[in-house]
C-alpha cells in the first residue's frame, strides 16, 4: 500500500501542476483582456478628441482661405478695371490721331491733284515751246547750210578742209605757247637742280673710281711648250679625262700654240682647273693620282680665296655684320663677269656710289651700301639655281634674315617691282653708273655699230632733221635741224619725241642724251 502510494504520488503532483498551470494561463489571459479593453477605450476617446480638434482647425483654415481669396479676387478686379480704363484712354487717343492723319492725307491728296493738274498744263506748254524751238532750229540749220555753201563757194574749200586747217593752226599755236611755258619752267628748274645733281653724282664717281674697270675670267692656260700638251693628254687620253672628270670642266686642245682652253659654265670650276693645270705644269708629274691630289689642294685654295675676297669686299665697303654664308657667296663673284666687268668689283663700286649718294641726299647710307653690295649676289649662283639673279638674290637674302629694306633694294634694282624707298632708287642709279660708264663693260663690235646706226636712223626719221651724229660711245646723239622748218619751241618737242622713240625701240645700258641743235648761218664774201 505504502509502495502503491509512493508510485501514485508523482502522477498526482504532475496533474496538480498541470492544472495550476492551466489556471494561471487562464487568469493571465483574462487579466490581459481587461487591460487591453481599458487601453482601447482610452485610445478611442483620444481619437475622437483629436478628430474634433482637427475638424475645428480645418473649419478655421477654410474660413481664412475664403476670406483671403475674396480679398485677392477684389484686388485683381480693381487692377483689371484700372488697366481697362488705361487701354480705353490709349485707344481713344489713337483714334483721335488716326482721324487727324486721315484729314491730313485728304488735304494732301487734294493738293497733289492740284499740282498734277498744274504739271499737265506746264507739260502742254513745254511741248508747245519745244515745237517752236524745233522749228527755229530747223530754220537756223537751213540758214547755216546756206551760209556754209556760200562760204565753200567763196573760199574754194570744203567744210572738212577748213576744219582741218583751223585745228592745225590752233594746235601749232598751242604748241608754241606750251613750248614757251615748258621751256621757262625747265630753265628755272635746271638753274637750281642741275648743278646740285651734277656735283653729287660727279663727286660720288670721283671718290670711288677703281683702278680696274673691266676684267675677264681667265679661261686659257699658257704652256711652256707644245710637248706639254701631249703630257697633259696622257697615254690614250687618261690624264685629260682624269682632269675633266675631277674638275668638271672641258679642256680644249686645239692648234693654238702653247695654250690650252678651259671651258665650263661654272667660273669656280674654271678657276680650280686653271690652278690645277698650272701646278701640274710646274710640277711636271702628270698622272691620274697626282691630278686628284693637285685638284684637292687647288679647291681648298679657291675656297680660301673666295672667303678672303668676301671679307675684303665687306671691309672695303665698311660692312662688318654680314652673315658668314652671304660673305662666302659674295666672294664667289670674284670669278664671275658680266659683259667683261668683274661682278665683285662692280658690287663694291655700286655699294660705294649708293652710300655716297645717300649721304649727300640725307638717306640711310648703311642700307644703301648694303643693298648695293648684295644687289647682284644672285649672279654667284645663277648657273646652279633656276631663276633670274634678282630672284635668287632675294631668296638668298631672306634665307639669311637680311633687313627687309636691303631685300627690297635687291628686288627693285632692275625695276621689277615699284620702288618704296629712296635707298632702292639710289642702288639702281649707282648700278647704272657703275655698269654704263665708259670702259666698264665690253660689247661686241658688231652690236656697238648696230646700236649707233639705229640711234642715227631713229633721229633721221623725224621731219625737219638735217643731220644726226651718235657720239660718246652711243651715249649722246646730236641732231641738227633745218632752221627754216623747225623753230625753237618745235626743237624742244622734237628732242622729247626722239627720246621717247629711243626708249620704246632700243635696248641700251645707262642713259642716252638727245641734243637738238638749231642754228642759222649767214655768210658773204668781201671783194
Amino acid at each position: 500500500m505504502t509502495s502503491l502510494l509512493l508510485n501514485v504520488a508523482p502522477a498526482i503532483a504532475a496533474v496538480i501542476g498541470i492544472v495550476c498551470a492551466i489556471v494561471g494561463v487562464g487568469l493571465g489571459i483574462l487579466l490581459y483582456k481587461l487591460i487591453a479593453n481599458k487601453k482601447i477605450g482610452k485610445s478611442k476617446s483620444n481619437a475622437a478628441k483629436i478628430i474634433e480638434e482637427a475638424y475645428a482647425e480645418a473649419k478655421s483654415i477654410k474660413k481664412e482661405a475664403i476670406i483671403d481669396a475674396k480679398e485677392e479676387a477684389q484686388k485683381i478686379k480693381e487692377e483689371a478695371n484700372t488697366e481697362a480704363k488705361t487701354r480705353r484712354s490709349e485707344i481713344q487717343k489713337a483714334e483721335e490721331r488716326l482721324d487727324q492723319r486721315e484729314e491730313y492725307v485728304t488735304k494732301k491728296e487734294a493738293s497733289i491733284d492740284n499740282k498734277l493738274e498744274q504739271i499737265e498744263k506746264d507739260k502742254t506748254n513745254l511741248d508747245n515751246e519745244r515745237t517752236k524751238v524745233s522749228q527755229v532750229l530747223e530754220e537756223q540749220n537751213k540758214v547755216k547750210e546756206e551760209m556754209m555753201a556760200n562760204l565753200e563757194k567763196i573760199s574754194g574749200m570744203t567744210k572738212k578742209e577748213a576744219k582741218d586747217i583751223l585745228i592745225q593752226n590752233i594746235t601749232e599755236e598751242a604748241k608754241k605757247d606750251a613750248g614757251v611755258l615748258v621751256k621757262q619752267i625747265e630753265d628755272e628748274a635746271r638753274e637750281n637742280a642741275e648743278n646740285t645733281a651734277k656735283e653729287i653724282v660727279v663727286g660720288a664717281i670721283q671718290k670711288c673710281a677703281t683702278d680696274l674697270s673691266s676684267e675677264m675670267t681667265i679661261t686659257t692656260v699658257a704652256l711652256p711648250n707644245d710637248e706639254m700638251k701631249g703630257r697633259i693628254i696622257g697615254r690614250e687620253g687618261r690624264n685629260i679625262r682624269s682632269i675633266e672628270s675631277v674638275t668638271g670642266v672641258e679642256l680644249i686642245v686645239d692648234d693654238t700654240p702653247e695654250a690650252i682652253t678651259i671651258s665650263s659654265f661654272d667660273p669656280i670650276r674654271r678657276e680650280i682647273a686653271r690652278l690645277s693645270l698650272e701646278k701640274l705644269i710646274i710640277d711636271g708629274r702628270i698622272h691620274p693620282t697626282r691630278v686628284e691630289e693637285v685638284v684637292e689642294k687647288a679647291t681648298k685654295e679657291v675656297e680660301k680665296a673666295i672667303k678672303e675676297a668676301g671679307d675684303n669686299a665687306c671691309a672695303d665697303v665698311g660692312i662688318f655684320n654680314l652673315h658668314p654664308e652671304l660673305v662666302k657667296v659674295l666672294g664667289r663673284l670674284k670669278y664671275r663677269t658680266s659683259y667683261g666687268q668683274n661682278c665683285l668689283k662692280h658690287s663694291i663700286e655700286t655699294a660705294l656710289l649708293a652710300g655716297m649718294l645717300a649721304s649727300e641726299l640725307g638717306a640711310d647710307a648703311s642700307i644703301a651700301k648694303r643693298g648695293g653690295l648684295l644687289h647682284d649676289i644672285g649672279k654667284a649662283l645663277d648657273h646652279e639655281i633656276e631663276g633670274t639673279h634678282v630672284t635668287i638674290g632675294v631668296d638668298l637674302a631672306k634665307k639669311y634674315k637680311e633687313n627687309p629694306a636691303v631685300i627690297h633694294c635687291i628686288e627693285a634694282h632692275h625695276g621689277n617691282v615699284p620702288f618704296n624707298s629712296i635707298e632702292a632708287i639710289l642702288v639702281q642709279v649707282a648700278d647704272a653708273i657703275s655698269s654704263s660708264r665708259p670702259g666698264a663693260r665690253r660689247e661686241s663690235f658688231e652690236n656697238y655699230i648696230k646700236r649707233l646706226e639705229q640711234l642715227e636712223g631713229i633721229a633721221n626719221g623725224f621731219k625737219g632733221v638735217d643731220k644726226s651724229y651718235a657720239i660718246q660711245a652711243g651715249r649722246e646723239v646730236r641732231i641738227i635741224v633745218k632752221p627754216n622748218e623747225v623753230n625753237d619751241n618745235e626743237a624742244m618737242f622734237l628732242a622729247k619725241d626722239i627720246a621717247k622713240k629711243i626708249e620704246a625701240e632700243m635696248q641700251y645700258p645707262g642713259q642716252i642724251k638727245v641734243n637738238v641743235i638749231r642754228e642759222s648761218r649767214f655768210s658773204d664774201v668781201a671783194k
